[in-house]
C-alpha cells in the first residue's frame, strides 16, 4: 500500500514538474496559495519523500507472483 501511495505522489510531482518545464505553471502552488504556502511546502516535501521511497523499488527482489 505504501508503494502505491508513494508512486501516486511521484506521478503528481512528475506532472507538476512537466507543467513547470513546459508552461512555467506550478500546479501545486496555484492550487494551494503559492510556493511558500504551508500546504504547498508539505506537498513538495511528501513528493520528495515519496521519490526517495521509490528508489528502494529499484533494489527490491521480486517474487514470481509480482512478475
Amino acid at each position: 500500500m505504501l508503494d502505491r501511495i508513494a508512486l501516486i505522489l511521484v506521478i503528481i510531482g512528475a506532472v507538476n514538474w512537466g507543467a513547470i518545464g513546459l508552461f512555467r505553471y506550478d500546479i501545486v502552488a496555484h492550487l494551494f496559495g503559492g510556493q511558500a504556502a504551508t500546504v504547498s511546502r508539505i506537498i513538495y516535501t511528501l513528493v520528495a519523500l515519496a521519490g526517495l521511497w521509490c528508489i528502494t523499488l529499484l533494489f527490491r527482489r521480486r517474487t514470481t507472483a509480482e512478475i
